[in-house]
């Protein structure tokens, strides 16, 4: 869902890339030293997700994995996004760098908000923490879709109808990323709470006899 160079006008450039940087800024204070492993497994999984991708006019449509990165890291994310958008970038043309900051509010805004938000309630149990999940995955998508045709639309009226498309495209992305997510954060809860900042289940203890 990169938005491509040349393409968005100068003001809406600048202002992605101020609002970034304070979203940088609040990420780089919120991430703790013991984090930074966590941080940087989760930027190369959203590096390697973009590795398949389909252009959809202006922009393209891949995994994006951002609802994930979200719900473990928050307001991390955002570092841990940009990595991946500057490596996508310089590696393999995926974007730009004058679109860095556009692109990375589009794929950073949605996963701290949506993590933020379902984390709660997929700490908990059964169908309602997979749910959660499940929603924040498809919601970080459609809402970075959003972001995206918006962007576009700003510096052009006449990419309302590409805007759509975009949208449209990413239906199926939404699908598969609230899987991916569901069952990734349901195993994480399994096998290591903490992450999610969720206590290991205690074994109850077994009644004495008599």
């Amino acid at each position: 869902m990169h938005i491509s160079e040349g393409v968005l006008s100068g003001p809406v450039l600048a202002a992605g890339m101020g609002a970034a940087a304070v979203g940088v800024a609040a990420g780089i204070r919120k991430l703790d030293a013991d984090d930074v492993p966590r941080a940087a497994l989760l930027s190369a999984a959203f590096f390697v997700a973009s590795l398949v991708h389909v252009p959809v006019g202006p922009a393209s449509v891949h995994l994006v994995l951002n609802g994930l990165v979200g719900l473990i890291l928050g307001w991390a994310a955002f570092p841990a996004i940009l990595t991946g958008l500057v490596l996508q970038a310089v590696l393999f043309s995926h974007g730009g760098i004058t679109v860095l900051g556009v692109n990375l509010l589009t794929m950073a805004v949605p996963a701290v908000a949506c993590g933020l938000a379902f984390r709660p309630l997929v700490r908990g149990e059964g169908a309602v923490s997979f749910a959660a999940a499940f929603a924040c995955g498809f919601l970080s998508v459609l809402f970075a879709a959003v972001l995206a045709g918006a962007f576009l639309v700003l510096s052009d009226e006449n990419f309302l109808e590409a805007a759509g498309g975009l949208l449209a495209a990413n239906l199926p992305v939404m699908v598969i990323e609230g899987f991916v997510t569901g069952f990734l954060a349901r195993f994480l809860v399994k096998i290591q709470p903490e992450i999610l900042g969720a206590q290991k289940e205690k074994p109850s203890p077994k009644k004495a006899n008599g």
